[in-house]
């Protein structure tokens, strides 16, 4: 008995670009080369498993299923090293390895996670193959900021984009931290120029910032210890310590993405109102939001990140 395939990620499942994946694979249509962009790694993530798992053990002449992650047709590419770049060799060696017949598959696939982290030799070694792909093999590159790869490789691969994915943040005290900054940005608006009400809002700033790194520091090892008993064996040690960097950058990312849906729902509020100049806090929210999410991916300090945005905040919403 065949085993269920393995289901896409809830935030994903049911959408027009699955519905599109779906159909194409059921043609024979795919294209060999795919982005999935987002602001969710872990989710962008699952679904190249998913789809994966689609083209190795599904459809005739396919053989007893494995996991998609433990296929020995899936290669799964991430960074390395303390800079965190795919390099060269890395990719030299993926190409000498997807350059032969599948193993139990009748297709091969290839996961770049943070595709955008492949310095300038990997890149081009990777655009070789992308203008030659090799019979039956599928080529994922999952990234965050698709504008970071070459020109050259975004036009010869098929473009899907998932903006606003908002998967749950496993951090205990997450929920109750996010009702402290809606309610801080709700008393910004109310007159803390000066005097008293301007140290509170200074003090709640930095209770804010130091209950953030606390709760980051937790679940990032709590996340961490999860996702290393579902690794496949084998793994170097560099490799293992790519992978715990990913899950930390992941987990900032998602709970940034958090403060900008709070940050954009305290926004709405005042936007219903007819004032004309109401729409330029949020602009600048937006761009400060923007710049400290920008400081984390070139692995500034979650705190001294959210510290900068928080006083950008301070000095937009206080305008009003």
């Amino acid at each position: 008995m065949t085993a269920a395939p393995v289901p896409w990620p809830p935030a994903l499942a049911g959408t027009p670009a699955v519905s599109v994946i779906e159909g194409a694979i059921g043609r024979k249509r795919l294209s060999h080369s795919l982005m999935l962009a987002g602001d969710d790694p872990d989710t962008l993530a699952a679904a190249a498993l998913a789809l994966a798992d689609r083209l190795l053990n599904r459809g005739p002449g396919a053989r007893a299923p494995y996991p998609p992650d433990r296929h020995p047709d899936c290669f799964q590419i991430r960074p390395s090293g303390r800079a965190r770049f795919i390099t060269a060799p890395l990719v030299r060696e993926l190409i000498g390895r997807i350059n032969v017949s599948p193993s139990v598959s009748q297709y091969k696939v290839v996961i770049f996670h943070e595709a955008d982290r492949l310095n300038a030799a990997a890149s081009n070694i990777l655009l070789k193959t992308l203008e030659e792909p090799p019979a039956n093999t599928t080529i994922l590159l999952i990234t965050g900021k698709p504008h970071a790869l070459l020109p050259t490789i975004r036009s010869r691969v098929l473009h899907f984009r998932f903006p606003g994915l908002t998967s749950a943040v496993p951090a205990e005290g997450w929920e109750p931290w996010l009702s402290d900054y809606r309610a801080w940005l709700g008393r910004l608006g109310q007159g803390v120029a000066a005097g008293r009400a301007a140290a509170d809002g200074i003090l709640a700033l930095y209770g804010l910032v130091a209950r953030f790194g606390s709760m980051l520091d937790k679940a990032s090892a709590a996340e961490t210890v999860r996702r290393k008993a579902l690794l496949p064996e084998g793994l170097e040690d560099d490799e293992i310590a790519a992978i715990e960097a990913e899950i930390s950058v992941g987990l900032r990312l998602r709970m940034f993405a958090g403060i900008e849906c709070a940050t954009r729902e305290h926004a709405l509020k005042l936007l219903k109102s007819e004032d004309p100049e109401a729409r330029r806090p949020l602009i600048a929210a937006t761009a400060a939001l923007e710049r400290a999410a920008g400081l984390l991916r070139v692995n500034l300090n979650e705190s001294a990140a959210l510290e900068d945005f928080l006083l950008a905040s301070l000095r937009i919403w206080t305008r009003r």
